[in-house]
């Protein structure tokens, strides 16, 4: 076959490969492209020392001698709550202590030296959900953290028909630009029993959604 007659033939065919690979990172251009997650960005020594605060989470919020600005409420949908004098403040994402500390420093343009301590009443925003190939599948409403082998457990573990090796944990994160990206890690319940390799036993976030095939 002559060289043009080659390029004529295969070309086309990998000129059109090359964009079917490339195009649909430059369709997401603006928030990266994102592949399956590894397992080196989340590890199941990466456990939570405390609690994060979430929407509907029920908060009392102690200004030391001061009752008129000591209140019982929720964090909003939003993530923030209202707070005399000084208005709305970010609460979820934070623990009590950093919420009691940001407070304090919006304080301090008003109150001489103000002393704020935060209690949470209810714990609401923790919820993670499992699907599949398990025997109670749905939405779980937790007081504390739990990790997949956890979730596998009060789902009444796996039905006869489960993947066991192909599970996935269906994350949604804020990525640059505050665009929410779904991410999906892969996870071996062999792996996850035995103690080998990575990601291991990770604890799921608020929001999770574990995948049994």
């Amino acid at each position: 076959m002559t060289d043009a007659r080659w390029r004529n033939r295969w070309y086309p065919k990998l000129l059109n490969a090359l964009v079917m690979a490339v195009l649909p990172c430059l369709v997401v251009a603006q928030t990266g492209c994102f592949g399956p997650v590894t397992s080196r960005e989340y590890k199941a020594s990466d456990l939570p020392t405390e609690f994060l605060l979430g929407s509907e989470d029920q908060i009392e919020v102690n200004v030391w001698k001061n009752p008129d600005l000591s209140r019982i409420t929720l964090i909003r949908p939003d993530g923030y709550v209202s707070m005399p004098i000084i208005g709305d403040v970010q609460a979820a994402g934070l623990t009590a202590e950093a919420l009691a500390a940001q407070i304090t420093e919006r304080l301090k343009g008003y109150i001489q030296n103000p002393s704020v301590s935060v209690n949470v009443k209810e714990l609401n925003s923790y919820s993670v959900f499992v699907l599949g190939e398990v025997a109670k599948p749905g939405k779980y409403q937790l007081k504390s953290y739990v990790t997949v082998l956890q979730a596998i457990s009060m789902a009444g573990g796996f039905t006869n028909y489960a993947s066991k090796n192909r599970l996935q944990v269906v994350r949604v994160i804020e990525s640059p630009g505050h665009k929410r990206q779904e991410i999906h890690i892969p996870l071996r319940y062999d792996d996850l029993v035995s103690g080998r390799g990575e990601p291991g036993n990770i604890v799921l976030a608020s929001g999770d959604t574990l995948v049994v095939p």
